[in-house]
């Protein structure tokens, strides 16, 4: 993989999608992850303004393996408010 070039959510296919400059990508099925991750609403409230507000965000934490910690952390768009 080389650089990103573009990362945004497809609503058509329920997936984050990076592209990178060498032409590879990676989807992200953000309905797997939320089932596998979200145990109440709230945290799928949480992973959903994650991915329609800022979708590069949402990738890093998955592909970190942190985004369990976001979902029992306070999410960030509350503490906009």
């Amino acid at each position: 993989m080389k650089k990103l070039i573009k990362c945004e959510f497809n609503m058509d296919t329920a997936c984050v999608e990076l592209r990178f400059s060498d032409g590879s990508r990676i989807d992200i099925d953000t309905i797997g992850v939320e089932n596998e991750v979200a145990d109440n609403p709230y945290q799928r409230g949480d992973l959903d303004w994650l991915i329609y507000n800022k979708p590069l965000e949402y990738a890093q934490l998955v592909l970190g393996r942190e985004l369990e910690g976001y979902i029992q952390g306070t999410a960030e768009h509350r503490l906009e408010d």
